[in-house]
C-alpha cells in the first residue's frame, strides 16, 4: 500500500484485465491516499473518506469513543456552525451520512457531481479544525446512549449477539461492542473525543475514495487544494491489538429474554481473516459459506435440516474475511416447532459431519461459480458500492491489487480448497454455541442472522 514516502507518486491501473475498475490510485505529499472511480453514467458523485481506526483500536475502559466520535464529527469548525455540513448537502439535493465498524470509520456525501467541490472542502475542514463547546459533547453523550437503549437494549436479537461475540472473543477487542458497554460509554468525555480524534484523524491515516461523474485529474486538484495543505501526524500509533488465544473446548450460551417470539440456535467459530496478498483461504471460506447457508432452497444445510428432515424451518451462514485480525464463520438455525434446541443442535453437528463426509455436489458448485460471476458483474453497477469496496479494503490494509484480483482469487478456488477450509474450521471443540430461548411474552418471530461484523451508523 502507498504510504507518504511515495506522495506525488500517480498510478492509473488499466482496465484489461476481465475484472479491473476504472480506477485511479495517488498520494499526496502529506499522505492522503486517494482512489478514483469513474462512472459517468449519471451526473451524481460520491466522497467517502475512510480513517484507518474503529472501535478495535480503543484502550480497555473507553469502548465506545471511535463511534461516539463519529458524532461529534458532525459539530462545528471555525468556519462552519453546528450541523451546517449536513444542511448545506441537503441544500443541494444530496445525502450524507457516516458510519463505525471495528477496523475503520468512514464518512460519506452522494451529491451531484458539479458540487463535489463544495462536500470536499467541508469534508477537509472537519478532518482537522473540528471544535467541540461543552454542550456538543453532553449533548451528544446522551444521543449514542439512546441509540444504545433503541438499538442493542430493547433489541433481544442485538443483546444476544453481543454475548456471543464477548463468548468469541476472549482477548481481541472484537468481543467488544462497537457502540460500546453503557457503563463505560456514560463516563466518556470531551477530553476523551478530543484526545481519540488528535490521535487517528489525520490525512496519513485516511483513504479518499471518489467515485462517480468525474475524472482523475480534477479530483487530484480539488483534494490537493482541500486536503493537501493539512499537516499530517507524527504519532499515530501501530495497529497491533490483543490477539486470541486457541480455542481449546467448546463454549455454550444460554439466552432468554421475554421478547423473544421464537427460539434459534447460532454458532460461531473463529476464522481466519483476508490477507492482504494472500486471499485464497479467506475465497475458499468465502464460497464454503454459499455452499452450506447461502441459499435457503437449495444450500447443504437447508436441504438437509429444512427440506430433507423437517428439523429446522431457517438455516443461514455468515462470513466475511474483510478484517484485520481473525473473524467469524457463524450459522443460524431456528427449529421446527416440534424440535428443541438440543435436538436442533444435535441435527447441525449431523449435517455438518455428513458434509464434511461427503463432499461437495459437483453441480451446485458450478452454480455457485456462477453466481460468483453474476455478483462480481452486477456490481459494477453500484458506483456507491465500488467507492465503499475499495475504501473498506484500503482502510484495512489491503491494496488496490489486492481488490482487484479478489475475484480472480474467488474463481480459483477448487472443491478441494473448500473442503480443506471446512475440515479445518468445523472443529466441534472451537465451536461457540448460543441458545435464544422464547419469553413469557413473545412477539412477532425474526429470522435470525448469521453473526458477523457490524458497522454502527448514525
Amino acid at each position: 500500500m502507498l504510504r507518504a514516502s511515495l506522495a506525488a507518486v500517480f498510478a492509473v491501473f488499466a482496465i484489461g484485465a476481465a475484472h479491473a475498475d476504472p480506477v485511479s490510485h495517488f498520494t499526496l505529499p502529506n499522505g492522503l491516499e486517494a482512489v478514483v472511480i469513474e462512472d459517468h453514467r449519471a451526473p451524481v458523485v460520491v466522497q467517502m473518506v475512510w480513517y484507518r481506526t474503529g472501535s478495535a483500536d480503543e484502550v480497555r475502559g473507553k469502548s465506545g469513543i471511535a463511534h461516539f466520535l463519529e458524532h461529534l464529527m458532525f459539530k462545528g469548525t471555525d468556519t462552519m456552525a453546528a450541523g451546517e455540513l449536513s444542511k448545506t448537502v441537503s441544500a443541494n439535493g444530496g445525502s450524507d451520512n457516516a458510519f463505525t465498524s471495528y477496523d475503520y470509520t468512514a464518512y460519506y456525501q452522494r451529491i451531484a457531481a458539479d458540487r463535489l467541490e463544495l462536500v470536499m472542502k467541508m469534508e477537509a475542514d472537519r478532518m482537522r479544525h473540528l471544535k467541540l463547546s461543552p454542550d456538543d459533547w453532553t449533548t451528544e453523550r446522551d444521543v449514542i446512549l439512546e441509540e444504545r437503549a433503541q438499538r442493542i437494549d430493547s433489541d433481544p436479537g442485538a443483546l444476544f449477539n453481543e454475548q456471543m461475540r464477548a463468548a468469541q472473543f476472549l482477548n481481541s477487542p472484537y468481543g467488544t461492542p462497537i457502540i460500546g458497554w453503557r457503563q463505560e460509554m456514560e463516563g466518556l468525555t470531551r477530553d476523551d473525543a478530543l484526545a481519540w480524534y488528535h490521535r487517528y484523524y489525520a490525512p496519513n491515516n485516511a483513504v479518499l475514495v471518489v467515485a462517480g461523474d468525474v475524472t482523475p485529474d480534477q479530483v487530484r486538484a480539488l483534494a490537493e487544494q482541500y486536503y493537501g495543505p493539512l499537516a499530517p501526524s507524527q504519532d499515530i500509533p501501530p495497529r497491533a491489538r490483543p490477539q486470541e488465544p486457541p480455542q481449546l473446548a467448546a463454549r455454550h450460551l444460554d439466552f432468554s429474554d421475554d421478547r423473544v417470539a421464537q427460539p434459534y440456535l447460532t454458532r460461531t467459530y473463529l476464522a481466519p481473516e483476508r490477507n492482504p496478498g494472500d486471499q485464497k483461504q479467506a475465497a475458499a471460506l468465502t464460497v464454503l459459506s454459499a455452499i452450506l447457508g447461502g441459499n435457503a432452497q437449495t444450500s447443504v444445510l437447508s436441504r438437509k435440516l429444512v427440506f430433507d428432515k423437517g428439523d429446522a424451518i431457517y438455516v443461514s451462514t455468515g462470513y466475511d474475511g474483510m478484517s484485520i485480525d481473525r473473524t467469524t464463520f457463524g450459522i443460524s438455525m431456528m427449529p421446527a416447532p416440534d424440535v428443541s434446541l438440543p435436538d436442533a443442535e444435535k441435527a447441525l453437528d449431523a449435517a455438518l459431519a455428513e458434509f464434511l463426509k461427503e463432499g461437495i455436489d459437483p453441480a451446485q458448485f458450478e452454480r455457485i461459480r456462477a453466481q460468483i460471476r453474476a455478483g462480481q458483474i452486477y456490481e459494477k453497477d453500484n458506483t456507491q458500492g465500488l467507492a465503499q469496496r475499495y475504501g473498506e479494503a484500503l482502510a484495512s490494509g489491503f491494496s488496490i491489487a489486492d481488490v482487484q484480483a479478489w475475484p480472480d482469487v474467488l474463481m480459483s478456488v477448487s472443491e478441494a480448497d473448500v473442503m480443506a477450509a471446512a475440515q479445518e474450521l468445523l472443529v466441534p471443540a472451537r465451536a461457540v454455541t448460543g441458545y435464544v430461548e422464547r419469553g413469557k411474552a413473545g412477539g412477532e418471530p425474526a429470522l435470525p442472522e448469521a453473526p458477523n461484523a457490524q458497522e454502527v451508523a448514525q
